[in-house]
């Protein structure tokens, strides 16, 4: 269990220095600390942790919901805690435009289907459609880290 939830946060690490690598003038813009009773209280009602120049760290409590396209957002999502059916990939159903830069719609056709549980992390690449489209337990706690480009 200790080698997998290592593995899993070597593997979040090794993501995110790459997307930092590769993004010009550098993200993070400063050092942020946030402590762990803030962060608690931010997973409790949802919202960013830390908003910098082209990064934005979110704590998530959420359930199932729209799918969604971001034209300039790259995700790393990190499971803490529940289960989910998380779809990424194919085309967005019924797809609106919700806000510059970011499409929704009522589902995907033709994505990849994952089953998310705490510990698991996944990451999509901006103008890629994702979805959490099932739920079980009924909320997922989650961090998402947000790169611009």
């Amino acid at each position: 269990m200790k080698s997998s939830i290592a593995l899993a946060t070597m593997l979040t690490m090794g993501v995110w220095l790459a997307a930092v690598a590769a993004a010009p003038g550098g993200v993070p813009a400063s050092v942020h600390y946030i402590g762990h009773d803030k962060v608690a209280a931010v997973m409790a009602k949802g919202g960013a942790i830390i908003e910098d120049p082209g990064l934005r760290v979110l704590a998530q409590q959420r359930g199932a919901g729209e799918a969604e396209l971001h034209e300039h957002t790259n995700h790393i999502f990190i499971m803490v805690q529940g289960e989910a059916t998380f779809v990424t990939g194919g085309s967005l159903v019924g797809g609106k435009q919700s806000a510059p830069g970011q499409m929704r719609g009522s589902g995907i056709s033709g994505g990849q289907s994952h089953h998310l549980t705490k510990g698991d992390v996944i990451t999509i690449p901006a103008k890629t459609p994702h979805w959490w489209k099932d739920v079980p337990s009924k909320t997922v706690q989650y961090y998402g880290v947000n790169i611009e480009n």
